[in-house]
């Protein structure tokens, strides 16, 4: 064989790997089936995103057609209610403000289990009621249809950067099929075992996310008073037994931490009125199973006040705000 020849042959298998590795593309495309997304606000809009980014087709809703408009220009296609996202989707991810939304969308007269198929995963990223997931949960059995809680921690920064922590509740087996999905959105996925106990981590992890950010506010107020830089004062704090999340990640004094809400009057994050229904929803749980809670409810009763204030739409580190006015 010629030289010409070998270089022949050569080319023949380099175009043969090419048209082999466009086979196998398609066929890892073509794999991933369309998802259902119902619920395109602040948390649910860049969720959405990270799993048209990962080459997942979107069938989504949302209550105000506006909040669909971004998904809709990156390729998803939108619907103009639940129920249709049932009709088309097997698998489908709902993200909503509360109770009485995942109600409404799933068992309402254009809900999803009016249309959803045999065999669908249903997962909700809601935060509600646990008792409302199990709920949900039966009614979709039912139907033959397999449903999840999988409430999520980290924010609206998280879920832009696909780095929120899901806390999964539901049958294990289904969770892998689960995971799948939830990976693309998150950095962390978390089986907590059967269905509402991915609710009832979250709402334990958002009580001890509004008692800290309180503590934060006042000892940081505190130290402001006494003369202490907020910035120095954050320093010691952060390399002492007094730090936290609320502290080193996201300060709730203007100026100490660059890129959270407190720097931005507040704007942005999570709302002061969600986390008021998040200590809502941990009170109710903590009368229901007799648990003792007295700052869990002292934290509710503040973000009440927060709300009745003009303070609802802030994120909830504006607290901080809200105590330098009341010593005024």
């Amino acid at each position: 064989m010629n030289n010409i020849q070998q270089q022949q042959k050569v080319i023949i298998a380099c175009a043969w790997s090419h048209v082999f590795l466009f086979v196998v593309s398609t066929r890892s495309m073509a794999s991933k089936t369309q998802v259902g997304f119902i619920g395109l606000g602040n948390m649910g809009n860049p969720m959405a995103k990270n799993l048209l980014k990962h080459g997942y087709p979107i069938i989504a809703t949302d209550v105000f057609p506006e909040s669909c408009k971004e998904v809709q220009e990156l390729g998803a296609q939108i619907v103009d209610n639940p129920a249709e996202v049932a009709d088309k989707a097997d698998r489908i991810i709902t993200m909503l403000p509360s109770t009485p939304n995942v109600i409404d969308v799933y068992t309402g007269p254009n809900g999803i289990l009016k249309k959803v198929k045999k065999g669908s995963l249903l997962i909700d990223s809601s935060t509600i009621d646990p008792s409302v997931s199990k709920e949900v949960a039966a009614a979709s059995e039912k139907m033959g249809a397999v449903f999840m809680d999988a409430p999520v921690s980290g924010g609206v920064g998280a879920a832009s950067s696909a780095k929120l922590t899901f806390m999964v509740g539901g049958a294990e087996a289904e969770f892998t099929a689960a995971k799948e999905l939830l990976s693309c959105m998150g950095a962390n996925v978390v089986y907590c075992g059967q269905v509402g106990t991915g609710q009832a981590a979250k709402i334990c992890n958002n009580m001890l996310l509004a008692i800290g950010m309180i503590g934060t506010s006042e000892t940081m107020n505190l130290g402001i008073r006494l003369g202490l830089d907020p910035k120095l004062l954050a320093k010691i704090l952060n390399m002492s037994s007094g730090r936290c999340w609320s502290s080193d990640t996201y300060n709730p004094v203007p100026g100490v931490v660059e890129g959270v809400p407190s720097g931005n009057n507040y704007q942005g994050g999570f709302g002061t009125q969600l986390m008021a229904k998040d200590l809502g929803l941990a009170q109710n749980t903590a009368t229901n199973t007799k648990t003792p809670v007295p700052l869990g409810s002292l934290a509710h009763q503040i973000y009440r006040m927060m709300c009745a204030r003009g303070y609802a739409s802030k994120d909830f580190s504006s607290v901080f705000q809200f105590l330098r006015e009341e010593e005024g």
